[in-house]
Protein backbone atom coordinates (compact mmCIF):
# COMPACT_ATOMS: atom_id res chain seq x y z
CA UNK A 1 0.00 0.00 0.00
CA UNK A 2 1.32 3.46 -0.67
CA UNK A 3 1.72 6.09 1.32
CA UNK A 4 -1.55 8.76 1.19
CA UNK A 5 0.49 11.68 1.20
CA UNK A 6 3.43 11.11 -1.06
CA UNK A 7 2.16 8.49 -2.94
CA UNK A 8 5.71 7.38 -3.65
CA UNK A 9 6.66 5.03 -0.75
CA UNK A 10 5.33 1.91 1.13
CA UNK A 11 2.85 2.78 3.66
CA UNK A 12 4.24 1.83 7.28
CA UNK A 13 2.08 3.86 9.59
CA UNK A 14 -1.54 3.40 9.60
CA UNK A 15 -3.49 6.39 11.13
CA UNK A 16 -7.47 6.01 12.01
CA UNK A 17 -9.25 9.41 13.12
CA UNK A 18 -12.74 9.40 14.68
CA UNK A 19 -14.31 12.56 14.51
CA UNK A 20 -18.12 12.92 15.17
CA UNK A 21 -18.59 9.04 14.51
CA UNK A 22 -17.07 9.76 11.11
CA UNK A 23 -13.76 7.32 10.50
CA UNK A 24 -11.39 8.04 8.30
CA UNK A 25 -8.28 6.10 8.31
CA UNK A 26 -4.45 7.95 6.45
CA UNK A 27 -1.73 5.54 5.58
CA UNK A 28 1.86 7.15 5.60
CA UNK A 29 5.40 6.43 5.18
CA UNK A 30 7.45 6.80 7.88
CA UNK A 31 9.11 9.84 6.08
CA UNK A 32 5.50 11.74 5.77
CA UNK A 33 4.79 10.38 9.54
CA UNK A 34 7.40 12.04 11.14
CA UNK A 35 6.68 15.46 8.82
CA UNK A 36 3.45 15.66 10.95
CA UNK A 37 5.10 14.98 13.87
CA UNK A 38 3.55 11.44 14.37
CA UNK A 39 6.47 9.56 16.06
CA UNK A 40 6.58 5.79 15.24
CA UNK A 41 8.44 3.03 17.13
CA UNK A 42 9.98 2.00 13.54
CA UNK A 43 13.06 4.20 14.35
CA UNK A 44 15.82 2.60 17.04
CA UNK A 45 16.40 4.96 19.50
CA UNK A 46 20.03 5.15 20.32
CA UNK A 47 22.10 6.06 23.10
CA UNK A 48 22.99 9.51 23.07
CA UNK A 49 25.91 9.17 23.92
CA UNK A 50 27.09 7.57 20.67
CA UNK A 51 25.66 10.50 18.82
CA UNK A 52 28.44 12.76 20.56
CA UNK A 53 31.38 9.82 20.10
CA UNK A 54 29.87 9.92 16.38
CA UNK A 55 30.17 13.37 16.06
CA UNK A 56 33.80 13.85 17.88
CA UNK A 57 35.28 10.99 15.75
CA UNK A 58 34.24 11.87 12.12
CA UNK A 59 37.41 13.52 11.29
CA UNK A 60 39.87 10.34 12.16
CA UNK A 61 40.02 7.71 9.48
CA UNK A 62 37.58 4.54 9.84
CA UNK A 63 40.05 2.24 9.17
CA UNK A 64 42.80 2.82 11.75
CA UNK A 65 40.74 3.25 14.81
CA UNK A 66 38.01 0.44 13.77
CA UNK A 67 41.49 -1.74 13.33
CA UNK A 68 41.95 -1.49 17.41
CA UNK A 69 40.00 -4.41 18.70
CA UNK A 70 40.71 -5.59 22.05
CA UNK A 71 42.07 -9.37 22.09
CA UNK A 72 40.08 -10.19 25.34
CA UNK A 73 36.36 -9.34 24.51
CA UNK A 74 36.81 -8.88 20.61
CA UNK A 75 34.70 -5.33 20.95
CA UNK A 76 35.73 -3.12 18.29
CA UNK A 77 36.08 0.82 18.14
CA UNK A 78 32.95 0.75 15.72
CA UNK A 79 31.16 -0.85 18.99
CA UNK A 80 32.26 1.80 21.28
CA UNK A 81 31.08 4.49 19.39
CA UNK A 82 27.99 2.49 18.44
CA UNK A 83 27.34 1.83 21.99
CA UNK A 84 29.22 4.09 24.07
CA UNK A 85 30.32 1.38 26.10
CA UNK A 86 33.14 -0.75 26.12
CA UNK A 87 33.14 -4.82 26.63
CA UNK A 88 35.44 -5.45 29.34
CA UNK A 89 38.00 -3.49 31.19
CA UNK A 90 41.13 -4.92 28.73
CA UNK A 91 39.11 -2.68 25.99
CA UNK A 92 40.98 0.30 27.93
CA UNK A 93 44.45 -1.26 27.07
CA UNK A 94 43.06 -1.78 23.39
CA UNK A 95 41.78 1.05 22.32
CA UNK A 96 44.12 3.56 23.95
CA UNK A 97 45.26 5.78 21.56
CA UNK A 98 41.27 6.55 20.46
CA UNK A 99 40.21 7.11 23.80
CA UNK A 100 42.72 9.40 24.77
CA UNK A 101 41.93 11.75 22.00
CA UNK A 102 38.41 11.16 22.66
CA UNK A 103 39.39 12.61 25.96
CA UNK A 104 40.99 15.40 24.73
CA UNK A 105 38.26 16.42 22.13
CA UNK A 106 35.94 16.08 25.11
CA UNK A 107 37.37 17.65 27.95
CA UNK A 108 40.40 19.80 26.49
CA UNK A 109 42.92 17.32 28.46
CA UNK A 110 43.28 13.21 28.48
CA UNK A 111 45.00 13.88 31.66
CA UNK A 112 42.64 14.09 35.10
CA UNK A 113 42.93 17.52 36.28
CA UNK A 114 40.63 17.32 39.40
CA UNK A 115 40.91 16.86 42.89
CA UNK A 116 43.59 14.78 44.00
CA UNK A 117 42.07 11.48 46.20
CA UNK A 118 43.45 11.47 49.92
CA UNK A 119 43.40 8.32 51.77
CA UNK A 120 41.18 7.84 54.95
CA UNK A 121 43.64 8.47 58.07
CA UNK A 122 45.35 5.52 59.20
CA UNK A 123 43.65 5.54 62.61
CA UNK A 124 40.39 5.45 61.34
CA UNK A 125 40.88 2.60 59.57
CA UNK A 126 42.59 0.54 62.12
CA UNK A 127 39.38 0.64 63.94
CA UNK A 128 38.67 -2.95 66.05
CA UNK A 129 36.04 -4.70 64.45
CA UNK A 130 32.98 -5.19 66.07
CA UNK A 131 31.55 -8.95 66.38
CA UNK A 132 28.58 -7.83 64.62
CA UNK A 133 30.40 -6.28 61.67
CA UNK A 134 32.31 -9.20 61.64
CA UNK A 135 29.64 -11.09 61.11
CA UNK A 136 27.89 -9.06 58.38
CA UNK A 137 30.81 -8.82 56.74
CA UNK A 138 30.92 -12.89 56.67
CA UNK A 139 27.71 -13.24 55.17
CA UNK A 140 28.36 -10.69 52.70
CA UNK A 141 31.71 -12.95 51.44
CA UNK A 142 29.74 -15.99 51.73
CA UNK A 143 26.87 -14.30 49.54
CA UNK A 144 29.88 -13.09 47.08
CA UNK A 145 31.87 -16.58 47.10
CA UNK A 146 34.74 -15.32 48.78
CA UNK A 147 35.61 -18.21 50.93
CA UNK A 148 39.09 -17.41 51.73
CA UNK A 149 37.83 -13.98 53.23
CA UNK A 150 35.08 -15.77 54.47
CA UNK A 151 37.65 -18.36 56.71
CA UNK A 152 39.49 -15.47 57.74
CA UNK A 153 36.53 -13.22 59.13
CA UNK A 154 35.09 -16.68 60.67
CA UNK A 155 38.70 -17.34 62.65
CA UNK A 156 38.52 -13.57 63.66
CA UNK A 157 35.16 -14.11 64.98
CA UNK A 158 35.76 -16.93 67.13
CA UNK A 159 39.05 -15.29 68.68
CA UNK A 160 36.50 -12.54 69.78
CA UNK A 161 33.88 -14.68 71.10
CA UNK A 162 36.34 -17.27 73.13
CA UNK A 163 38.53 -13.55 74.52
CA UNK A 164 37.88 -13.31 78.00
CA UNK A 165 36.22 -9.67 78.76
Amino acid sequence: MLCDNCKERDAVVHLTRIVDNAVTQLHLCEKCAAAKGVETTLSVPQHPLGDILQAVQQQASATSEDAAACAFCGATARDFRATGRLGCPHCYDAMEQSLRELLRRLHGSSRHVGQRYDAPVAHMVDKPDTLHDLRDRLRRAIDGEQFELAAELRDRIKALETEPV
